[in-house]
C-alpha cells in the first residue's frame, strides 16, 4: 500500500497538468472588445403576415373604336410601343370625309343666303304692314318664309358639324399616356362605323395607374379587414411597395370560396406593368421580429451568418432567416434580443483573421 504522503504528491500533479491543458485564457490575456461598427439588434413589433400572389392591371385601358366608315392609312404605333397622351395612333383616308365638308359648307352659305333674303322680305313687309298697306295674311306668310330659311340654315349648320366630327374622326389619338397592348387592324384595311357595333381598332393601357388584383382565402378577409395594411413585395421582398388603398369584394366566388382583394398602388415608377404577377403580403396579426440587416449577413455556400461581438471578440454564427424586410432581415434563430452584431461583415472578417495571427487590430 501507497503512503499518504505519496498519493498526495500524485494528486498535485494531476492538478498540475489538468491546469496546462485549459484552452481559456485568463481575463487580463483577452482581446479587447473589437472597435468595428455594429448594431444591437431588438425585437420589433410589427404586422404578422400572409402572401398571396396577384395580377397588375391598368386602372385606365380603353378599347379605341372606329367612328366613321374608312380605310386605315397609317398605323404610327405597334404593340408593346409606349405613347404619350395626344399621340396619333390611327390615321385614316379622309377623301369622302373632305368632299362631305365641302358640300355642307356650300350648303350652309346657300342656306345662309336664303335666310338673309328672307329676313330682309319681312322686314320690308313689317314695314309697311304696320300702316296697313298688307294684310295679315301676307304678315303671316312672309314670317313663315322667314322662320322656314332660319330653320335651313341651323339645320344646315348641324350636318356641318356633323361632317366636320367625321373628318375629326379620320385621325385617332390616344387619350392619356400609356403601352399598346393590342391592335386589331392593318394598314389598308376599311373599317366601319357600325351598325352593328363600332369596329375595335386599338387597345391602350395606362402605366401610371395600376392596381393589383388578388384572390384570398375566405378564413384571412376579416384579418385583412382589420388591418387593412398590404405591400407588394418586389425583388424577392428586397423592395416594397405599399398599397395607397385597399378595397374588399363583399362578395366571394362560389366556386373558389375566395374573396378578391384590390389593391390601389401609389402614383410613380414603381417597376410594374399590366399583366405581371407579383407577391402580395397582407397584415393579418401582429408578431415580434428580430430584425437584422441585410447588408450584415454574411454566406458561406448555403449557410447564413453573421459576426456577434462581445468582450471576447467577434465570432461568426449560423442564422436561420425568415422574410426580408426592405434592407433588413428577420432572424428566426440562432441570435438573441440584445446582441451586438458587426455591420461591416468584411472588417470583422479581418479583424478575426489578424487577432488569430496575433497582429494588432
Amino acid at each position: 500500500m501507497r503512503s499518504v504522503p505519496h498519493l498526495v504528491a500524485l494528486s498535485l500533479v494531476v492538478i498540475a497538468l489538468a491546469g496546462c491543458g485549459n484552452r481559456n485564457p485568463p481575463a487580463a490575456t483577452q482581446s479587447p472588445p473589437p472597435a468595428l461598427a455594429s448594431v444591437v439588434v431588438h425585437a420589433q413589433t410589427a404586422h404578422d403576415e400572409q402572401v398571396w400572389d396577384g395580377v397588375v392591371e391598368a386602372v385606365n385601358q380603353a378599347t379605341i373604336t372606329a367612328q366613321t366608315n374608312a380605310r386605315v392609312l397609317e398605323l404610327p404605333h405597334d404593340v408593346n410601343d409606349i405613347v404619350a397622351k395626344g399621340d396619333v395612333l390611327v390615321r385614316f383616308t379622309d377623301v369622302e370625309q373632305k368632299s362631305a365638308r365641302s358640300a355642307a359648307q356650300a350648303q350652309v352659305a346657300s342656306a345662309a343666303a336664303t335666310y338673309k333674303e328672307a329676313a330682309a322680305s319681312y322686314k320690308r313687309i313689317d314695314a309697311v304692314y304696320a300702316k296697313g298697306f298688307v294684310s295679315a295674311a301676307q304678315m303671316d306668310q312672309q314670317r313663315a318664309q322667314r322662320d322656314a330659311a332660319q330653320a335651313a340654315l341651323a339645320s344646315a349648320r348641324a350636318q356641318l358639324d356633323q361632317v366636320g366630327q367625321a373628318l375629326d374622326y379620320t385621325v385617332l389619338r390616344a387619350p392619356y399616356a400609356g403601352i399598346i397592348t393590342r391592335r386589331y387592324v392593318q394598314v389598308g384595311e376599311a373599317v366601319q362605323a357600325g351598325p352593328p357595333s363600332p369596329q375595335p381598332l386599338i387597345t391602350i393601357q395606362a402605366l401610371d395607374d395600376l392596381r393589383v388584383n388578388v384572390q384570398v382565402p375566405q378564413s384571412a378577409v376579416d384579418a385583412i379587414r382589420h388591418f387593412h395594411a398590404a405591400e407588394v413585395l418586389l425583388g424577392g421582398g428586397a423592395r416594397r411597395v405599399a398599397a395607397s388603398s385597399i378595397s374588399v369584394f363583399p362578395y366571394a366566388d362560389p366556386n373558389t370560396h375566395t374573396f378578391n382583394v384590390r389593391l390601389q398602388l401609389p402614383a410613380g415608377d414603381t417597376g410594374l406593368y399590366p399583366g405581371m404577377t407579383v407577391k402580395v403580403a397582407f397584415a393579418t396579426g401582429e408578431a415580434k421580429r428580430l430584425l437584422v440587416p441585410a447588408s450584415a449577413l454574411v454566406q458561406r455556400g448555403e449557410l447564413l451568418g453573421v459576426y456577434v461581438l462581445d468582450e471576447h471578440g467577434a465570432a461568426l454564427r449560423q442564422l436561420r432567416i425568415g422574410h426580408r424586410y426592405a434592407d433588413q432581415v428577420e432572424v428566426l434563430a440562432g441570435l438573441d434580443d440584445g446582441e451586438r452584431v458587426a455591420t461591416d461583415p468584411a472588417a470583422a472578417a479581418r479583424w478575426l483573421t489578424e487577432s488569430r495571427h496575433g497582429v494588432a487590430p
